[in-house]
């Protein structure tokens, strides 16, 4: 349920930061809509361990809704030169890498369970994005605190896109890529 509230805000927020120049505040709604969507991610996660009640379903969906925000948000941003287009790209590349190395575990009968790397690299994502939205006027040298924050995040999550590769990479190459 907290996963579709991620899903059915994303495209809200990607109208309020494309209203930007029409919406007065315009970032400050985003950005607090933003905030209501990653704390049900933090939520949901708790919730489920609390409650015992973790599932494969419950994770894939979980996930699934976290890229898709995430996604979402970062499209929106580069469209208002908010955030950089390398940043994005490299951002969404390894969401896709992962998610298909989840499919090709799947499909060899595992799970990729989330790790800590998975977790640091979504509450860097978030924190870039909402300081993205919340631009501060003054930079740190060459870069916003916002574009400084948006770096480390690729930079995590591409080393936890390279952690789960390499864990998972004896899944899928022993027997070969799944035939299809």
């Amino acid at each position: 349920m907290m996963a579709l509230t991620r899903v059915l805000l994303a495209p809200v927020i990607i109208a309020v930061i494309r209203a930007h120049d029409r919406l007065e505040h315009a970032y400050g709604w985003a950005f607090a809509l933003f905030l209501v969507a990653a704390f049900t991610d933090f939520l949901d996660g708790y919730l489920a361990r609390r409650l015992k009640s973790v599932s494969v379903l419950g994770g894939f969906l979980d996930t699934t809704a976290d890229k898709l925000l995430v996604t979402a948000t970062l499209l929106a941003l580069v469209s208002v030169s908010r955030v950089s287009v390398w940043a994005a790209l490299a951002i969404m590349m390894r969401e896709f890498v992962v998610m298909a190395l989840r499919g090709l575990v799947a499909v060899s009968g595992g799970f990729i369970k989330p790790s800590m790397w998975g977790k640091i690299k979504t509450t860097a994502q978030f924190a870039a994005i909402a300081l993205a939205m919340m631009r501060l006027p003054d930079t740190w040298g060459l870069l916003y605190l916002d574009q400084w924050v948006m770096w480390i995040a690729v930079i995590l999550t591409i080393a936890s896109g390279w952690n789960y590769l390499a864990a998972y990479w004896s899944t899928i190459s022993r027997k070969g890529a799944p035939q299809t």
